[in-house]
């Protein structure tokens, strides 16, 4: 028989079986009740998969379109979600702590047939309708041997755990051929085929859409040809210059991935056609969605409005309820038998090409006890996980063969003056990057005649912090820092470096910041060496839960980070025009980082590709790649990286200083309360005294 045959033979009875379940009256409440919503959500899914299949869904009006769109969602959605199995503290409260959490996370995991039922991907359908099934019959067997009786939860938790295990390695596959295949064109076909006159198209992603989205599009269809390409351009010549001015030969790659929000379709329709022209086919994959690929408030691919951050960070750790040794080593194994059957394609990957949306309001999670935790041996065991995934791809991806390029824009969600902060940003991202080259090199001569940076915070701002610099052999031909133009980080904006580690050390602090899409209020970082050794915010009433926070979303689990990276952001008109529409608490840290000084915590900047030459526009090879820590990969890789980077700016207003001491004891000043007081960088003053 046929895979697609036994597929579709598989639908079918798990379709019929499901479809009893309503009628039935065997399982105990409140548990009855929870398997009659989850099969109505399945019925919703296969009328959702006839409507895709037999072409009604391009027939449907645009307001029959938004109308099941709603329906698809309308169970996560903030108004609803109190009262949803999705919702763990629900679950929990009608269903036990134990079975609680594992039949919330079952229908979290339901949820991802939604964007399966509109790529017409069956199996990806069939393999949760038949784990609903398996689940539902635990309690069926259970209630027949006595009545009311429920099943033990290690029972369910088994059921699950042999889930993830037995299809983790088809789910990976799947993924990763949609990076590095063009031939998955779902998203492709869309974006290049459809009418973007006719908003309809947004609604045949299967992502949940909102005024924002079709706001977005409408926006973009108004604008000119030229507005559009030089968008467009602006992205594309990054991703393409990233790679020439690291020494990368972008020849050998065929594939290039496009991540971004829906509603850019324009730009993102000229952007392919400019891969195109210089040998690169685009990619598209989907943010993640379910327990293989993982949930969190920040997307990774393309995607549409998100429903509900809450939900996502909900979900975020889930794994919690069935990660062990085993179930490590089986994701590993499954790893490497995906990239070793698609060797080929992974070699011809170039890397992402990331178009970032901003200006939704920001979240502050509420952290939820009935939520799945990592224990502190399973955050282990994840932080060792990743490391492992992260090498055995860097081994068929290799860094030092392939790039990125980000940019950002904001959404209409921002605010009134939309279309003002739109055209403000497009003029940032499309500044004159010799200028702030020239600029920048003055900072970098000066930095250069350094061993030790000083960077102090005025006002509430207590940041006292020293860091340590490379010496350098030979200062004529070598730099401790990078010039960063517009190529992999637009806009242009700083000039960065990793410190060393040994002697670095102090006091980093900010009144409120936005990390990865989480707010910190008054956060402080105390570093030791280089590493971060102490923590603390003030977002919960407890020290503890503030900890926790900062461990969970800033270290990654790990006990301690190190700097891996210094820089010093230029971009003061970025500063005027977040200032000037009050904007600040919904910049991207692509642009963020670039308004001030900026510390990274976690891998430097060139992780995995320590050993490319890289030069400065004035010949300099930039020697400042690596610290001790990632000096380690020699030796044991698993201790030289941490797969993480966050960067935390302090803005020009909160700065006191930032001086450089020289060898002899000479200190240089570079900002001094706020501005630009190094000579040659008056320019750079223009803008804050703007904001002024």
């Amino acid at each position: 028989m046929k895979q697609e045959e036994l597929i579709l033979e598989r639908w079918e009875l798990a379709l019929t079986r499901i479809q009893e379940i309503p009628n039935e009256s065997i399982c105990p409440p409140p548990y009855g009740e929870y398997f009659i919503r989850m099969a109505q959500f399945v019925e919703l899914m296969e009328d959702t998969w006839k409507l895709v299949e037999s072409g009604a869904l391009r027939q449907m009006t645009l307001e029959m379109l938004k109308e099941h769109n709603h329906l698809l969602y309308a169970d996560i959605l903030p108004e609803r979600y109190s009262e949803s199995y999705a919702n763990p503290t629900y679950a929990v409260d009608r269903l036990g702590e134990s079975m609680g959490r594992m039949l919330s996370f079952l229908y979290t995991e339901l949820r991802s047939m939604i964007p399966a039922a509109y790529e017409g991907n069956r199996a990806a359908m069939v393999i949760r309708m038949e784990l609903l099934l398996e689940v539902y019959q635990a309690f069926v067997c259970a209630a027949q041997e006595a009545e009311g009786a429920v099943p033990e939860a290690e029972e369910l938790r088994q059921i699950l755990y042999w889930f993830v295990s037995d299809y983790y390695e088809a789910e990976f596959e799947d993924r990763t051929l949609c990076l590095l295949d063009a031939d998955r064109d779902f998203a492709r076909r869309i974006i290049m085929e459809s009418d973007l006159s006719d908003l309809r198209y947004l609604y045949y992603f299967g992502e949940y859409i909102t005024e924002d989205e079709i706001k977005m599009a409408a926006h973009l269809d108004e604008m000119p040809a030229e507005k559009i390409k030089l968008m467009a351009d602006t992205y594309t010549e990054g991703y393409r210059i990233g790679f020439e001015v690291c020494n990368k030969d972008i020849s050998i790659k065929e594939t290039a991935e496009i991540r971004y929000f829906l509603g850019f379709e324009r730009v993102i329709r000229q952007a392919v056609h400019n891969f195109d022209r210089i040998g690169l086919h685009s990619t598209f994959c989907r943010a993640g969605t379910n327990i293989f690929q993982g949930r969190g408030v920040n997307k990774n691919g393309y995607c549409g409005a998100n429903p509900n951050r809450q939900y996502d960070y909900d979900h975020r750790e889930d794994m919690a309820l069935f990660l062990d040794g085993a179930l490590a080593e089986r994701k590993i194994e499954a790893v490497r038998n995906v990239f070793e059957r698609h060797k080929e394609l992974a070699a011809l990957y170039g890397g992402p090409a990331v178009v970032e949306s901003f200006g939704e309001e920001p979240f502050v999670p509420e952290t939820k006890a009935a939520a799945c935790r990592l224990s502190e041996k399973q955050q282990k065991i994840s932080v060792a996980n990743a490391g492992q995934v992260f090498a055995i791809q860097n081994e068929y991806i290799k860094g030092e063969e392939r790039s990125f390029t980000i940019i950002a824009f904001p959404v209409p969600q921002i605010g009134e003056r939309f279309g003002e902060i739109f055209d403000d940003v497009m003029r940032i991202n499309t500044l004159d990057y010799m200028l702030y080259r020239k600029i920048q090199q003055t900072i970098i001569d000066t930095l250069d005649k350094g061993l030790t940076v000083m960077v102090k915070g005025c006002g509430a701002n207590e940041t006292d912090i020293k860091v340590q610099l490379h010496k350098l052999e030979d200062p004529r031909t070598q730099t401790n820092f990078e010039n960063c133009v517009a190529d992999v980080n637009i806009p242009v904006g700083e000039v960065f470096t990793s410190p060393v580690l040994t002697g670095t050390e102090g006091l980093l602090h900010v009144t409120g910041v936005f990390l990865k899409g989480l707010e910190y209020k008054d956060l402080r970082l105390r570093f030791q060496d280089g590493f971060v050794t102490d923590y603390s915010c003030g977002n919960f009433p407890s020290e503890e839960e503030n900890r926790k926070y900062i461990k969970d979303n800033v270290l990654y689990h790990h006990d301690k980070l190190p700097m891996g990276e210094f820089a010093i952001g230029t971009n003061t008109t970025a500063y005027r025009v977040a200032r000037k529409y009050h904007i600040e608490d919904k910049l991207p840290i692509l642009i963020a980082e670039k308004t001030g000084p900026h510390f990274a915590l976690g891998d430097t900047c060139y992780s995995h590709e320590e050993q490319v030459r890289l030069y400065n526009p004035d010949g300099k090879e930039i020697i400042a790649k690596d610290n001790e820590v990632s000096v380690l990969r020699d030796t044991d890789v698993s201790k030289a990286y941490f797969q993480c980077h966050t960067d935390v700016t302090i803005p020009y207003d909160e700065l006191g200083e930032v001086s450089v001491l020289t060898g002899s004891g000479e200190k240089i000043i570079i900002i001094q309360n706020g501005q630009f007081v190094l000579p040659g960088c008056e320019e750079l003053n223009r803008a804050l005294e703007e904001t002024e």
